[in-house]
């Protein structure tokens, strides 16, 4: 498997690729079922959180656009 690959998706979600596993606030592991793509909600909406379902869809405004952090103090 690649690496951790995370595309920040205008309007909608975050779409998580490559070796990762999802852990909750315990550190028990969400049992992804195999997949290797996977999108995580972002605007709080998706009745199966914290995985996309779709509900953003006219719901949810953000152009992803990246940009440089200030350095770390």
């Amino acid at each position: 498997m690649s690496k951790t690959k995370i595309t920040i998706n205008s309007n909608g979600s975050m779409r998580v690729e490559g070796d990762f596993e999802i852990v909750d606030k315990s550190g028990n592991t969400y049992d992804l079922g195999g997949r290797e793509i996977i999108g995580i909600c972002r605007c709080g909406l998706s009745s199966n959180k914290p995985f996309c379902d779709g509900s953003h869809n006219g719901n949810f405004d953000h152009e992803a656009i990246a940009f440089a952090l200030p350095p770390k103090k």
